[in-house]
């Protein structure tokens, strides 16, 4: 099999291919062997009926356009990996030769993914949120933990935030009482009640409130309120003995260490899963290429089915989401196309990293990925891969491994700085990728995609 490759215009190419005679006569053997299986001819058993009998009875030509249409989709995806080819519409063939008799040749004019620049992929350097652990913080986890321990403690002052207040509570609504509730406890400035906390601050015991309030549900309800005690939470001292009671540690100084160690694996795992979006915004910043406006309106597209699909799957539709968030339809919009935009940009600048990089992927490692698609999918690999080839998507299997390798590249290459701008050892920030993650855009020639539309 030859190919060859013809750059077309908007984003096209044209994929000629020529076969031999003698290497399309084993897609005619297939196609006589198929035809021998359906057809019942008098004296012999489906799938019995000699290849002669078969072309005298319903001629040669059957079989040659059953060959055709079966064997030119391989011949499709083999010309695409020899070339290198990611292709993201079907393809229009047009048999140029062949279809009678002799050497088989065909066009497929195929839209490929435009090619961007990224130049200054090798020195990208990615802020992450800092891992050092300060003083200030531990006192911050040692306080939350004193917090569990505090007692309630009458005082005489007026009340304020952080105060426990107990409280004869009624709420009614004209003359319907909805609530009533006698040495009601409530912290104050909790946010629970606003209006509540408002009068609440600056009360002493003996107070007697009477407030109007709007509330979910009721609407405007009047409060009647008997401040019968202020309360203030007093922490216990911070001390080995309070840390032994409090803790499976005999010492403050063994507890703090403990808090820093937790603390320290916290802001790793939050840097780690921050990682992979700073390095593809990055890599987004390099790409100044305009995308192309149907590709972006078909990403886009495709945004908006998997937001119905998800909202669907809650009961609720893209309407109830936008006044839910309180977002319009224009913001909306606009969100999802800067999103599918951005996608975009990352799809290709990694594909850009791949062909700079020559970074290639083995057939042994679609099959190993073909493999465990089969397995989320409960299907087997042999089937998959004959509908993944049969439906043009193999390619983007391929495709998806390969910026994934670049992915993996990036991560490797990339500078990692905190935000005072200290380098970060990128052993502290393992795993740095999710393992056997998809490339990070939804673009239809992912192999999750295609995955996901062909079963």
């Amino acid at each position: 099999m030859r190919s060859s490759v013809e750059l077309m215009d908007g984003n096209k190419i044209r994929l000629t291919v020529e076969l031999e005679e003698a290497e399309f006569n084993a897609a005619l053997d297939d196609a006589f062997r198929k035809i021998a299986r359906e057809v019942r001819l008098p004296g012999f058993r489906p799938g019995k009926a000699p290849r002669q009998l078969i072309e005298a009875r319903l001629g040669r030509g059957v079989a040659r356009q059953e060959a055709l249409k079966d064997a030119l989709p391989e011949y499709y995806e083999r010309a695409l990996i020899e070339n290198d080819i990611t292709p993201i519409a079907p393809p229009e063939i047009d048999i140029t030769a062949g279809q009678e008799e002799g050497p088989v040749a065909f066009d497929a004019v195929v839209e490929v993914m435009p090619q961007v620049s990224v130049a200054g992929y090798e020195g990208l350097r990615v802020v992450l949120p800092n891992l050092e652990v300060t003083e200030d913080e531990i006192d911050g986890q040692i306080d939350k933990l004193r917090e569990q321990f505090g007692a309630l403690q009458s005082v005489a002052r007026p009340a304020r935030d952080g105060d426990n207040v107990s409280m004869d509570r009624k709420v009614t609504r004209h003359d319907e009482v909805l609530l009533a509730a006698d040495d009601e406890l409530y912290e104050i400035g909790t946010g629970t009640f606003p209006e509540l906390d408002k009068e609440l601050r600056g009360k002493r015991t003996g107070d007697i409130l009477r407030f109007n309030a709007n509330v979910p549900e009721h609407g405007e309800v009047t409060f009647s309120v008997l401040v019968k005690d202020v309360r203030e939470k007093v922490l216990p001292q911070v001390t080995d003995e309070w840390a032994s009671e409090a803790s499976e540690f005999d010492t403050v100084e063994e507890l703090r260490a403990d808090v820093r160690r937790r603390m320290e694996t916290v802001k790793r795992l939050q840097a780690t899963l921050v990682v992979r979006d700073r390095v593809l915004e990055a890599l987004i910043e390099l790409v100044d290429d305009e995308m192309p406006e149907g590709l972006v309106r078909g990403e886009m597209v495709r945004r908006v089915e998997n937001l119905q699909q998800r909202l669907a799957q809650q009961g609720a539709r893209v309407s109830d989401y936008m006044e839910a968030t309180g977002v319009t339809q224009e913001q909306l919009e606009a969100g999802l196309w800067a999103e599918a935009n951005a996608a975009l940009k990352a799809d290709l600048g990694l594909q850009a990293v791949a062909e700079i990089e020559a970074l290639e992927v083995s057939d042994d490692e679609v099959d190993a990925e073909i493999a465990e698609m089969a397995k989320r999918y409960k299907d087997k690999p042999e089937s998959l891969r004959r509908r993944l080839q049969s439906e043009g998507k193999l390619p983007a299997v391929r495709s998806s491994l390969r910026k994934n390798k670049a992915m993996e590249w990036l991560f490797e290459h990339t500078e990692y700085v905190d935000e005072e701008g200290r380098v970060i050892d990128r052993t502290t920030l393992e795993p740095l990728a999710p393992e056997g993650a998809d490339i990070p855009t939804d673009s239809p020639e992912t192999a999750a995609t295609a995955a996901e539309e062909t079963p």
